[in-house]
Formats: structure tokens, sequence, C-alpha cells
């Protein structure tokens, strides 16, 4: 069904790793609005679609979502990569590295593991449709950092 390619579907290239915006951007993989939840849910949703036209949508939305986990993981890997205990200490992601080390783990910001109660999927097209709806419109909804909390980063 899938064919792989063995790229991102944009370069993650970061230089300077930084563990506190890490420990922010992990949320997008495994949080209760991210990545691998999208994925999850658009492909499983498919199956009760009454019409062939929605049924190739959401395969196309989840298997883009698949793509973000991707990249989503690049960005922590890179972010984390080859720091010293007193760096992850000093960057607050030391909670996340206990459990995991420099492994991706999907989790929330807070440290939640992804749960798969993030994710619903009903027999009733239109309930599953709208559950799609509010979750995309929550990621669009944040507010941006302040330019204070932009500097804690």
């Amino acid at each position: 069904m899938w064919i792989y390619e063995k790229k991102l579907q944009y370069p993650v290239k970061i230089a300077t790793p930084n563990p506190r915006l890490a420990g922010l951007i992990i949320t997008a993989l495994g949080g209760p609005d991210g990545e691998m939840g999208a994925a999850t849910r658009y492909l499983n949703q498919r199956y009760t679609m009454p019409d062939g036209r929605v049924i190739g949508t959401l395969t196309d939305v989840g298997s883009e979502e698949l793509g973000h986990m991707e990249m989503v993981a690049s960005i922590v890997y890179q972010l984390t990569r080859n720091l010293t205990p007193d760096e992850i200490k000093a960057g607050g992601f030391d909670k996340y590295y206990v459990d995991n080390g420099a492994a991706i783990y999907p989790s929330s910001a807070s440290g939640v593991p992804f749960n798969a109660m993030a994710i619903a999927s009903k027999e009733d097209a239109l309930a599953s449709i709208t559950e799609d709806l509010a979750a995309d419109a929550a990621i669009l909804q944040e507010q941006p950092l302040s330019k204070n909390r932009r500097k804690a980063l």
C-alpha cells in the first residue's frame, strides 16, 4: 500500500542542541493532538467510511501524518543528540531522559506517554470527521509564545 522514500518530506538540519525546546516539541509527536494520534485516527477511520473518495482522502491524510511523525522525531533527536548530563539537566530534559535516554518516545510535553485514548474512531462517519476537525483545530488555535517565553527557550 505504501511506498517509503528514504528521505524526510522536508529536511531537518539542526546544528545547536536545545533540550528545553525538544521537551516542548515532543508533544507534537505523542501529545493528545500530535502526529501519532492523527496518523492512527485517519488510517483507522477510513474503514467505516461509506464513500470511496472519503476513504482515499483519509488514507492520503493518514499517510501524510506518518511523514510528519518522522520529521518531528528527527527534530527531537537532533535537539537532544550528544548532550552532556549537565546540559540535559539544565535544559529540563532530565525527567524524560531518565526514562528514555536519547531514544524518541512519544509523549506529551508534560510527560504523559502517548495513549490511544486520544484517538476517536466511530462507525458514524460524521462523528469521526468532526473529531478530525476538532483535533486539527486544537493545533491551529494554540497561542504563539510570548516574547518572555521565547527568551526562556
